[in-house]
């Protein structure tokens, strides 16, 4: 594949880009988002930089670094370069391997770059999206990068590509709410859909494997994605507090009444400290998935940083759990309890505001203790996708989130 000119570091050793690139590979390796040497070599081969022209070299090789390619009116992404870790997982997950059919939602160039290298000459790649300027750019930058075999094509994404179908894998590179029938209609059966869901408003990159009308989870990481356009697009509903201090994202059909939490921050605080702790190196994403699961009326709370007083003070400003039951609620807080010098030690609570506030504090307290006894260490559960008409009988144990086009189930091992 070509490249643009680069200095070389020595008259026998490799350029700079391969040098960083091999860096990159490495980092990836290590952080377990690279794990077979078919996806290693896709990310030693593709020239990274040229999509992302924008970027620094350092940045386009960057493990971690995401490299926004187009915003909206307000300053939000709607278009980027995803970062290469996330690539790399998502790429594991869907398990692609010479002369599969592969569709990717939400085009960009370079994940189609690498789905190229893995799928190879017998393979045939799609990507579609629903802006033109992303299509226009992702052609470009694929034919400069010696891809143009790959099938670029304007379209909105809840309706895949017939015209390519079928697929043995699609790859969503957008968050998604909902799976659309036209994904379960272009995937063969047997074949893998990999999507970051959003769910009671968290996302994980779920590698789904379809078999007959029902979708089984083999995989699920967290990641971020911009969110998804055209007609499966989906909104969360933001409840402001205090004059927008404190808003409450609401992302499924949960029945919460705004005018009923009007004053609740003017209400006395309850506190629960639960003696579950946490050090900084170790994950806790499986306890938001936990609550996000199994707690109703659960939401997220996020502080805007312009207007905090502190009357709030959660365990994450940005996105914490919460769960709402009438003029009441609950968030999920974290205090340090270590001393200087010592490992960084944090423990967990709830704080609750609202005439319920000490009966919700706890029953968010009672479900970190249940996590942590049982789930903390575990497997994850395991995340299925039925059809919307499917009898509850005929679902799996669990939690059921109710899409419009499908069935959500949260099963915990």
């Amino acid at each position: 594949m070509s490249e643009t000119t680069e200095t070389v570091s020595s008259t026998s050793g490799p350029t700079y880009t391969e040098a960083l690139r091999a860096t990159m590979v490495d980092q990836l390796r290590e952080l377990d988002a690279i794990r077979t040497n078919r996806v290693a070599a896709a990310f030693l081969t593709v020239p990274r930089h040229m999509f992302a022209p924008e970027a620094t070299l350092e940045t386009a090789y960057a493990a971690e670094q995401a490299v926004v390619t187009k915003r909206d009116k307000n300053g939000l992404a709607t278009s980027s370069v995803s970062a290469a870790r996330i690539q790399a997982f998502m790429l594991e997950q869907a398990g692609i391997q010479p002369g599969m059919r592969v569709l990717e939602i939400g085009s960009g160039g370079l994940n189609a770059a690498l789905i190229a290298e893995l799928v190879g000459e017998t393979g045939e790649v799609t990507t579609i999206d629903i802006d033109s300027d992303v299509t226009d750019r992702a052609r470009r930058l694929l034919a400069e990068a010696g891809y143009e075999r790959v099938n670029v094509l304007l379209a909105d994404g809840s309706a895949g590509c017939p015209a390519y179908a079928p697929f043995d894998v699609i790859i969503v590179t957008v968050g998604a709410w909902d799976i659309p029938p036209a994904w379960m209609r272009q995937l063969t059966d047997g074949g893998m859909l990999v999507v970051p869901l959003r769910m009671r408003g968290l996302t994980r990159s779920v590698g789904l494997r379809r078999k007959g009308d029902v979708l089984t989870s083999e995989s699920a990481e967290v990641c971020g994605f911009v969110r998804m356009q055209g007609d499966d697009a989906h909104e969360e509903r933001l409840i402001q507090l205090a004059a927008g201090e404190v808003g409450l994202r609401i992302d499924e059909k949960q029945p919460v009444d705004a005018e009923l939490l009007a004053g609740v921050l003017d209400t006395e605080r309850a506190s629960r400290w639960t003696g579950v702790t946490v050090t900084p190196a170790e994950p806790f994403d499986s306890l938001y998935l936990w609550t996000a699961s199994v707690l109703p009326g659960h939401c997220f709370m996020s502080v805007d940083p312009d207007t905090d007083t502190g009357r709030v003070i959660p365990a994450n400003k940005l996105a914490c759990p919460a769960i709402v039951d009438g003029a009441s609620f609950a968030y999920l807080g974290l205090r340090k309890i270590s001393k200087d010098g010592e490992t960084p030690t944090f423990e967990f609570g709830t704080h609750g505001h609202g005439p319920e506030a000490d009966k919700l504090a706890e029953k968010l307290a009672d479900q970190v203790h249940i996590w942590d006894r049982e789930h903390r260490h575990g497997p994850g559960p395991v995340f299925a996708a039925h059809p919307a008409d499917t009898p509850d009988d005929q679902l799996p144990d669990g939690t059921v989130i109710d899409k419009r086009h499908r069935r959500i189930t949260i099963s915990w091992r």
